[in-house]
């Protein structure tokens, strides 16, 4: 539940094995990284749901000790409500996953990890909601449904990944959607969760009283141990444990879960790894079903900005944030890009002050205009006044920080933005000088709707260039 620190992510024993610091790696990263933990099972099956059941139950327990009042008091006398609180958080399976992701992303970019190959699970063997079969419990059950949502969260966040630039350049999902089988047939003890299954008999003249035999006394009370195990013809399904002759027939039969065999998926994933096409990988699958933006909503861009323009004239309004999109930043960046574009005009203007004089320009426009302040600190973006001492703000804060979400007059901020548009002047120049007509540029800066030969600029634009230049945030993939 905490954001990641250094430390959370040097203590993570994932991170240590993908950045070779675990021991015996002699501190080879990890290279390519086939990934078969299938990870969504062990997240679903600590069971919430039980947890979330148990803490209801004390919550709502009278406590006796209290003076009568319908009800009771909520909450039996002496429950540790610490212990019970962290019992449930420390099972809740999204937290769990998304950590997981942070943690493999961060170490692999410290790796220089090159291909990521994930073996995914539809959480069901590729059966629907019907599946009459889940571990015992309800049809369909809540564990397996949480199994199966926390599979498709994985795989979408793997689709993030594989978007991301500083991420491995190969990322993949390989997803059977079938039971896998086999590793083993053989003859032996039986075990579940790791242990034999002990023998217990209960002959007919000992059989007991219905009432008693569905009573909450002890399991242990009942049936007559043998001292012995159970011992079977199996076939080891890997991570779904031994099953029977009849278990595997009937699973295996047609229109249920069927088979595929560990080989047939490993040969799949060394044919991708490699660079083939076999059509299995999931990633892929999404990139070419998912809709992108499209030819027909760039056509029409400049036609709602110019109208957005119209009545910004027409209202007499500069519309520039509103903190409903986020985060802060955003609204930050884009406050101070307007308050350069008022006090300078151009690009030019802005670089000819020093930033002291800046500072003091944008200032002076923040004394003026109540409107334009208001703007600001009524969506929780307060204004950091030069000497850094003083703060204006209203009753929402967004954030704590100047750099997260604070409008920022010091002089140091104004030589960073000064560093930012020669940034932006010095591409400009780059292209004219060039004489560069070709498709290879994103943007032609000259004499186009954002970025005009004489010098002004678009604020949102120029956010856009900071998102993309300066925090590595550019879309990777169209």
């Amino acid at each position: 539940f905490n954001e990641l620190t250094e430390e959370i992510l040097e203590a993570s024993y994932l991170a240590q094995v993908i950045e070779g610091r675990a021991p015996g790696l002699d501190g080879r990263p990890a290279d390519l990284i086939v990934d078969c933990i299938n990870t969504s099972t062990i997240f679903a099956y600590q069971n919430i749901y039980d947890v979330a059941s148990h803490l209801l139950e004390l919550a709502l327990t009278p406590n006796p000790l209290s003076p009568a009042s319908g009800r009771g008091d909520a909450g039996g006398e002496g429950i540790d409500w610490g212990f019970e609180l962290q019992g449930m958080l420390g099972i809740m399976p999204a937290p769990q996953l998304v950590r997981h992701i942070q943690i493999l992303y961060e170490a692999m970019k410290r790796a220089g990890t090159r291909a990521y190959v994930k073996i995914g699970t539809t959480g069901t063997g590729g059966m629907g909601l019907n599946i009459p079969y889940s571990h015992g419990e309800k049809k369909p059950s809540r564990m397996l449904l949480t199994k199966a949502a926390l599979a498709g969260s994985h795989t979408l966040l793997l689709f993030l990944l594989a978007r991301t630039p500083d991420a491995p350049p190969i990322v993949k999902e390989i997803k059977p959607a079938a039971a896998i089988a086999w590793k083993e047939i053989g003859y032996g003890p039986i075990r579940r969760s790791g242990q034999p299954i002990p023998l217990y008999d209960c002959p007919v003249d000992a059989a007991y009283e219905l009432s008693e035999a569905l009573s909450s006394q002890s399991p242990d009370s009942f049936g007559q141990p043998l001292g012995t195990v159970l011992e079977a013809v199996y076939i080891d399904t890997g991570e779904n444990g031994r099953f029977s002759v009849a278990e595997c027939t009937a699973l295996s039969t047609l229109g249920q879960m069927e088979l595929i065999t560990p080989e047939e998926i490993a040969r799949a994933t060394v044919t991708e790894i490699k660079g083939g096409n076999t059509g299995f990988d999931v990633i892929a699958a999404l990139d070419g079903a998912v809709m992108g933006p499209s030819y027909r909503a760039g056509f029409l861009r400049g036609a709602a900005l110019n109208r957005l323009r119209q009545l910004e004239a027409q209202h007499g309004v500069d519309s520039i944030a509103f903190e409903i999109l986020g985060p802060p930043r955003l609204s930050k960046l884009l406050f101070e890009t307007h308050l350069l574009k008022r006090a300078c005009g151009t690009l030019g203007a802005a670089l000819d002050r020093t930033p002291e004089e800046l500072s003091q320009a944008l200032l002076r426009d923040i004394e003026a205009h109540q409107t334009l302040r208001a703007q600001a600190i009524s969506i929780g973006i307060p204004i950091l006044l030069p000497d850094g001492q003083h703060l204006l703000r209203g009753p929402a804060l967004k954030a704590h920080t100047a750099d997260e979400g604070w409008v920022d007059l010091r002089p140091q901020n104004m030589a960073r933005w000064q560093a930012r548009l020669s940034a932006i002047r010095a591409e400009i120049a780059q292209t004219l000088t060039a004489g560069e007509t070709s498709s290879r540029l994103d943007r032609t800066f000259p004499d186009s709707q954002t970025w005009q030969a004489n010098d002004t600029f678009d604020i949102g634009e120029v956010v856009g260039w900071v998102f993309t230049h300066e925090d590595e945030g550019q879309r990777w993939k169209d």
